[in-house]
């Protein structure tokens, strides 16, 4: 079972049994033993990878215990701290984890109910734990954008590095997301008078704020609605002849090339690189990354395809994403400089590429 299927199929279970859970205790036994088994990779059986009720002391706190901690390497990487399913979680909950944070050589640290898990690190003070997560997923309600970066603490892909890196924008990402969808469904005075100010002249009575309330919701739904209908037509207005080209080509000269020094302000004022093809080179990263140093791993966007590279150099092609069209295509070049490009139907189906993608990364290493 690969892991998407892991989590989806633990998330199936905590649909069919959380009703029937009622301690944390069948908590820990019935979705988190689960989680660190199947989707992260460590083995719960095995004393050298994951030890439940992990003792250190910490100044006059003797014999305190924590929930779970994780080993690779000898060291202890993860620490993990459970309550009952269905309890909210809060930092008032996680006062363990802020001692053992501190004493241990664990970099991130997990709080859970067995469905929502909140990721912590230390990215304020070193050694102390923050008390906001860099990133939270909800089993029940999966953030695409945070799959990749759990895919990193994986035992296979294990790369702490790399998503401490990235944890200081994936905190405040999470942060002003959840902000801004809370003000776009009950926006909050502040949010209204700001964009009152700058369509309304007069002065902004609560009278004034009273009509626009209702004026501003509209407009929000709208706008939501806009967006929405904007990506259908892109979605649809990319099916043209150029997306039924052969699947086999051979890649022209000015794409492996630097870009044509012909209008490069135009050509890149038509670029758009999207979410799913950012979450595209996190899950190719993740795949090849066995194979060469993350760091030489990057990727630039043109009109026709999103290109994933080595060493921020066009000559050195690790793949193409096809995504601006109906029918998303996954392009790989072989030794020869052909491009054989796979149709996929979603984002995980470029797991099954795995082989291929490690290979033609081997090329141009």
């Amino acid at each position: 079972m690969d892991f998407y299927e892991s989590l989806n199929s633990l998330a199936a279970k905590i649909r069919q049994q959380a009703g029937n859970i009622t301690t944390e205790e069948a908590t820990k036994n019935a979705f988190v033993m689960p989680f660190i088994q199947s989707v992260l990779g460590y083995d719960v059986f095995d004393p050298t990878e994951v030890v439940p009720e992990f003792v250190c002391d910490v100044g006059t706190k003797k014999g305190e215990k924590i929930d779970y901690a994780i080993f690779k390497g000898g060291h202890v990487q993860i620490l993990i701290e459970c309550k009952k399913i269905g309890e909210p979680l809060n930092v008032n909950h996680a006062s363990q984890l802020f001692r053992y944070f501190h004493v241990t050589t664990a970099r991130i640290s997990i709080l859970t109910n067995g469905r929502v898990y909140k990721f912590f690190t230390d990215l304020d003070n070193t050694n102390k734990m923050d008390e906001k997560p860099f990133l939270e997923l909800d089993l029940l309600d999966i953030d695409e954008h945070a799959v990749p970066e759990l895919l990193k603490l994986t035992r296979s892909a294990f790369d702490v590095d790399s998503i401490l890196s990235a944890a200081g924008e994936l905190k405040y990402i999470g942060q002003l997301k959840r902000e801004l969808a809370g003000q776009l469904a009950e926006p909050c005075e502040e949010f209204l008078r700001f964009f009152v100010a700058r369509v309304y002249d007069g002065p902004i009575t609560a009278r004034v704020r009273e009509q626009f309330q209702p004026l501003m919701q509209k407009a929000i739904t709208q706008y939501m609605g806009d967006l929405i209908n904007d990506r259908l037509k892109s979605a649809m207005t990319g099916t043209t002849p150029q997306a039924l080209t052969a699947p086999t080509t051979q890649a022209a000269p000015s794409e492996t090339a630097p870009a044509a020094a012909c209008a490069p302000e135009e050509e890149e004022s038509r670029i758009e690189t999207t979410p799913e093809e950012l979450e595209g080179f996190f899950i190719v990263k993740s795949i090849v990354r066995t194979a060469v140093e993350p760091t030489r791993i990057g990727h630039r966007d043109t009109q026709s395809y999103f290109g994933i590279l080595l060493d921020d150099n066009n000559r050195k092609p690790v793949c193409r994403l096809h995504f601006n069209r109906a029918q998303k295509y996954l392009g790989i070049l072989d030794a020869d400089k052909k491009e054989v490009r796979h149709p996929i139907s979603a984002l995980d189906d470029i797991y099954g590429f795995s082989e291929q993608l490690i290979a033609a990364t081997k090329l141009v290493a």
